[in-house]
């Protein structure tokens, strides 16, 4: 598969905010985003750390954002983010990290390569295994994650919202 991962930069401005737009278009959510849906332009969105501080305050938790570009176009397919270290939210419904990939460029096996390529990163953070979870509905996310050697932990009440089926998977993935 031709993807790379890449720091946010400048040069995906348009593409960063089009993702944005299609998303929230499609009533899907933003997942390892780094709060794209609650910007309005890119300027905004880049200045992660200060303005995820402000947001989250003692729970804010250090983010390595990558965006998943397709070679042989230099087309934005996905957002991932790693989170570390867990904090008491994230270890209980987060994780450690979050994806979402762009409607049009989905069931192509992009988020199981991003995931793939994000590992590594993971491991030279000094990482021994991530967390990540997924609403128990979510077969995609699921297969995702077990592809790249998730192993089930638990099923948890989702008493936050964050999905649809009301309970939450968790997966940790050795490295």
């Amino acid at each position: 598969m031709d993807l790379k991962l890449v720091r946010p930069t400048y040069e995906y401005a348009e593409q960063v905010m089009d993702y944005r737009n299609a998303m929230l278009a499609k009533g899907d959510s933003l997942d390892g985003c780094a709060g794209l849906e609650e910007v309005s332009t890119f300027s905004d969105w880049i200045d992660f750390e200060n303005r995820l501080k402000k947001k989250y305050k003692d729970g804010y938790v250090p983010s390595e954002i990558f965006l998943a570009v397709r070679i042989a176009d230099n087309k934005l397919i996905g957002i991932i983010d790693y989170r570390h270290p867990l904090s008491d939210f994230l270890f209980k419904y987060g994780g450690n990290i979050g994806y979402s990939i762009l409607p049009s460029e989905r069931r192509n096996g992009y988020a199981k390569e991003i995931l793939r390529l994000l590992l590594p990163i993971c491991r030279d953070f000094g990482e021994k295994r991530v967390l990540l979870t997924c609403d128990k509905e979510n077969q995609a996310s699921k297969r995702t994650i077990e592809i790249n050697g998730g192993i089930l932990e638990n099923e948890i009440s989702d008493t936050v919202g964050l999905g649809e089926s009301g309970i939450i998977k968790r997966y940790w993935i050795q490295l």
